[in-house]
């Protein structure tokens, strides 16, 4: 059992610009990516043991708020992450759940989209100092294959811009 908080999600502490990019249509084979940009600002919680991420995403049809709140579970030695989307304010998803290993972080969770049983993935990973990657993928077939559908890349926020 770990003591001391876990360093796993420390890189994405902070303030980040994100340029989002988003399947049209999901599951069926869908060609076409939508993009946009927003914001991420993340901080600590649960002394350590957790964090929250306010989001602002520029959706094409509006502007919205979410946000992210991941916890870790010393026993199990892995983290949750649930997501509330401002538009729907009284449903929170499902928590995605996993590890980081070899510096990707990679997390799940059985679900449906459209009334079709899902497997969910996220998977995080930084690429540098200042960058940072995201991307979701569904599977209807538990996990053989994938549709990543969207995907986040993260330029932080010079220090001096603040």
């Amino acid at each position: 059992m770990i003591s001391s908080a876990p360093t796993d999600f420390d890189f994405v502490l902070g303030d980040w610009h994100v340029r989002h990019r988003r399947l049209s249509e999901r599951l069926v084979n869908c060609q076409d990516w939508v993009e946009f940009d927003g914001v991420m600002s993340t901080h600590k919680i649960l002394g350590g043991f957790g964090n929250i991420e306010d989001n602002w995403l520029n959706f094409p049809e509006g502007a919205f708020r979410a946000v992210a709140m991941r916890a870790f579970d010393s026993s199990t030695e892995t983290w949750a992450i649930w997501w509330l989307d401002g538009r729907f304010p009284g449903q929170m998803d499902l928590p995605v759940k996993g590890h980081f290993k070899n510096g990707v972080g990679s997390f799940y969770a059985d679900d449906t989209f459209q009334g079709v049983a899902i497997r969910v993935r996220f998977l995080w990973s930084r690429l540098g100092q200042h960058t940072l990657h995201w991307e979701q993928a569904f599977s209807v077939d538990n996990g053989s294959s994938w549709e990543t559908n969207w995907t986040m890349e993260f330029k932080r926020v010079p220090e001096n811009s603040k």
